[in-house]
């Protein structure tokens, strides 16, 4: 009997306790910038152009996600984008990104659905900047977008690792998320280390690499970036749980782990910016 009483006693001691914790007044407050009010500066975001992956033979691109959900955190926040691509033209996004894709993978994704309504954004699509175009002091911050196209066009890109360090080094946000941080495993400083020697990064992890390649019955990378991470030396590459929204800010480089992260990121960006 005594230890039942006991029982009731602790239980109503931890309800009083825990309802304690949640009274009173809590507010919340974020910056939204005004409708037509002048922009804070432009940041630019980096798309893959069009390309065939040489693993699977499929058409690849960019991940709308990563494009739209950094992009209305950017415009909430007060900034302007333009965006850029590999290439430069009309930029094409992969198929399971596509909201309205028949596999309805991201049928989900409200918010680039709500992008795809627009006109403008549409027509931005169609007309990016080519990266050789890019002149790095009209902007504040480069947000390096993923999807499977980064894993070709990206690697090996030597424009676009000159850039991203050319931000990196004049102290300014260098964001890459997903499989655009392929670009951090060979990416050097001016001074000849790589950008990410002494730093915490992470990008697509190979948890999720595996539940991808399983969702399709074949492999669809043809190389893993926490595999090939790894091997370098000094420097640290961290992942969450598959599909965590995560994201790293180590000084003025940021990276998500993949297309959950991308608001995540874009966040740290516009923290750093103010």
């Amino acid at each position: 009997m005594n230890r039942i009483i006991h029982s009731i006693l602790f239980i109503l001691m931890f309800t009083i306790l825990t309802c304690g914790k949640h009274t009173g007044v809590v507010e919340i407050k974020s910056y939204v910038h005004p409708h037509a009010q002048q922009t804070k500066g432009k940041i630019l975001m980096v798309l893959s152009s069009p390309s065939v992956s040489k693993q699977t033979g499929w058409p690849i691109g960019f991940w709308a996600s990563e494009l739209t959900h950094p992009m209305r955190v950017f415009i909430e926040s007060g900034y302007s984008v333009e965006l850029a691509s590999t290439e430069g033209g009309k930029v094409e996004m992969d198929s399971y990104s596509n909201p309205i894709d028949p596999s309805g993978y991201s049928s989900h994704d409200v918010i680039s659905l709500g992008y795809l309504q627009k006109k403008e954004f549409k027509d931005s699509l169609s007309n990016t900047k080519k990266l050789s175009d890019v002149k790095a002091d009209e902007y504040v911050a480069i947000f390096l977008v993923g999807g499977q196209g980064p894993m070709f066009t990206y690697k090996g890109n030597q424009l676009l690792q000159n850039l991203f360090v050319q931000f990196y080094e004049n102290n300014k946000p260098a964001v890459a998320v997903c499989h655009s941080t392929t670009i951090l495993l060979e990416t050097k400083k001016s001074n000849g280390e790589l950008l990410v020697d002494g730093k915490n990064w992470t990008g697509f992890s190979d948890e999720e690499e595996d539940y991808a390649d399983k969702a399709v019955g074949q492999k669809i990378q043809p190389y893993r970036i926490q595999t090939e991470a790894k091997k370098l030396k000094n420097t640290t590459f961290k992942v969450a749980p598959a599909f965590s929204s995560y994201a790293i800010r180590d000084g003025f480089l940021i990276t998500g782990q993949q297309q959950n992260s991308g608001e995540a990121a874009a966040k740290l960006l516009i923290d750093l910016l103010n």
